[in-house]
């Protein structure tokens, strides 16, 4: 078994990973998402509320080579058919998706399902009911996330402290504050405005990749 498929079925080893911004609205976004990759990005999520599902399938594929290519995962957002239609590694749902359940009897257990939790509560009952991994945030307020209010850096040591599965530390996070969120105890990050604003994607993927993995974890 080679790295990249053990790297497919299993989130555990995942500590970067970029979340793209509406397509239609980022230029370049093909060109980025491949210099996130050569900085060190383990997955990349595909999140789209206006591309129509045609555009989104062509470009869910092309993503998803260029992630392969790089020993990454791909992950959809939300679309339970999309995720079939590209064959991605995986799905990520939020409190207004398909239920996990019924995603879970689509895509099967060889695929990763993820879920956004904002908090203990709801990452232990998304945690029961089989999620591969789950979010922790918005840390900081962003517009990502409008109707949700940061829930501060607190909540990280709470995730580590109960969670079992692997949680993603997301909402704000940028090349400022990640040292506060390595010092809180996440080890795992996601980013979408940091990376995909920057001018230079790859170098600073490098660069929290490198304080990711400097990080000594108990």
């Amino acid at each position: 078994m080679t790295d990249n498929f053990y790297r497919k079925l299993n989130f555990s080893d995942v500590r970067l990973y970029a979340v793209t911004p509406e397509p239609a609205h980022t230029p370049n976004l093909l060109e980025k998402i491949e210099k996130l990759l050569a900085g060190g990005v383990d997955a990349v999520q595909l999140r789209s509320r206006q591309l129509a599902d045609r555009a989104l399938v062509a470009l869910g594929k092309e993503i998803k080579q260029k992630c392969h290519k790089a020993g990454a995962l791909f992950i959809v957002n939300n679309r339970p058919e999309i995720a079939l239609a590209t064959d991605a590694d995986g799905l990520h749902l939020g409190h207004e998706d398909l239920p996990l359940e019924f995603a879970r009897e689509m895509l099967g257990h060889r695929k990763i399902i993820g879920m956004s939790t904002h908090s203990l509560p709801e990452a232990l009952s998304a945690q029961k009911q089989g999620a591969d991994y789950v979010s922790c945030g918005p840390i900081w307020s962003t517009p990502t996330k409008p109707g949700y209010n940061a829930v501060g850096l607190n909540l990280i040591g709470l995730y580590k402290a109960a969670i079992r599965i692997p949680f993603v530390v997301i909402g704000g996070v940028n090349e400022k504050n990640i040292d506060q969120v390595l010092a809180a105890g996440g080890k795992t990050v996601a980013v979408v405005r940091a990376f995909f604003d920057s001018d230079h994607p790859e170098k600073l993927a490098r660069e929290f990749k490198d304080k990711l993995e400097d990080k000594v974890w108990l």
